[in-house]
């Protein structure tokens, strides 16, 4: 029988993802660096469990060997996505994460022959923005003939997890802002100043965006080959308020359940044409944690049920456009530009 491994458990994002499985009767095997807490876990879903560091490749693949699909919740990613992502092609063992970090989209592609020929598939971001934003702009794109252009904005509400600010002090996104032209990545000038309306239908009106490096710039022009892509976001409330410093152990675990269902993202498509007509679409949903529990774990049934490909996959591609109505209180809905 396929086997479901959750590496990371102990954490946020980890914990909702075991939670929403476990409702689900899905078996999995709990797993992460610290015996201690994901013993204490196991005993909590009735799960069965192992503990590794990803020092060791060799327990690492021991740990492998009977597992058909591997969900990384362990973040920051660019500690744990390599050898995890090596680990899987060496053991024919599909990877996913949730990822919003760059560093493991760009690792994935390099990894992209290597894990076609094992027949092994990476999908960094099965959960969060990028099945969001992907599906978003895959849904406007089906009614644009040559686009050329695609501006997409995500809102994001509510305080952010601890291992959100970890990863995100770490990330590359924190001291670089990047836009795709005419195919290439290319450094955004004056990012600081270059800020862009867009409205999300949510009754607010057009609101200011800022632009950012969201691993989209990969996965949507990896899906959809438009040439020129920018991505932005907009925080509703005190969402990106300035990173804490100093000792981040002491922040909040994540936000509560009652936070999470005050504070629904949301999300908008501006699609150009050749001929310089112009498409948009909105996307209303849950709160992202919410969210990126609930679709990983759509996600990872997918692939249990044999809906995989080798090679670096994104969830739009794999599974199209409507992947993101899998989770409940999800819509994408055509809008006047």
């Amino acid at each position: 029988m396929p086997e479901l491994m959750i590496y990371g458990c102990t954490g946020y994002t980890g914990r909702l993802v075991a939670e929403y499985a476990k409702s689900l009767g899905l078996g999995f095997i709990l797993a992460g660096r610290s015996e201690n807490g994901v013993r204490a876990l196991a005993a909590r879903f009735d799960a069965r469990y192992r503990a590794f560091d990803l020092g060791d490749e060799l327990l690492i693949d021991a740990s492998l060997q009977d597992v058909s699909v591997l969900l990384n919740c362990a973040g920051p990613f660019a500690r744990t996505a390599g050898p995890l992502m090596e680990a899987c092609i060496r053991s024919g063992t599909h990877y996913l994460d949730v990822a919003a970090e760059l560093d493991g989209y760009h690792l994935a592609d390099e990894l992209d022959r290597k894990a076609r020929e094992a027949k092994v598939m990476l999908m960094p971001g099965c959960g969060g923005s990028v099945a969001m934003l992907g599906c978003l702009a895959g849904h406007a794109l089906e009614r644009v003939e040559r686009p050329v252009s695609l501006d997409i904005a995500l809102c994001v509400a509510g305080p952010m997890s601890r291992g959100s600010v970890v990863s995100a002090a770490e990330s590359s996104l924190a001291t670089q802002c990047l836009e795709r032209v005419w195919g290439a990545l290319a450094q955004k000038q004056d990012a600081g100043a270059a800020t862009s309306a867009f409205d999300f239908d949510d009754g607010k009106g057009q609101v200011a965006c800022f632009p950012v490096t969201l691993p989209d710039l990969i996965t949507i022009w990896k899906a959809t080959k438009v040439p020129n892509i920018r991505t932005f976001v907009h925080a509703s409330g005190n969402a990106l308020a300035a990173l804490p410093t100093g000792d981040l152990t002491s922040l909040p675990d994540g936000p509560t359940a009652q936070e999470r269902a005050a504070s629904p993202y949301h999300a908008c498509v501006v699609v150009t044409s050749e001929d310089r007509s112009v498409k948009r679409a909105v996307l209303h949903t849950v709160n992202g944690y919410t969210f990126t529990s609930q679709a990983s774990v759509e996600a990872v049934k997918r692939v249990l049920a044999g809906e995989a490909a080798g090679g670096f996959q994104t969830p739009a591609g794999m599974f199209g456009a409507r992947f993101v109505e899998s989770v409940a209180g999800t819509e994408i809905q055509d809008a006047v530009y």
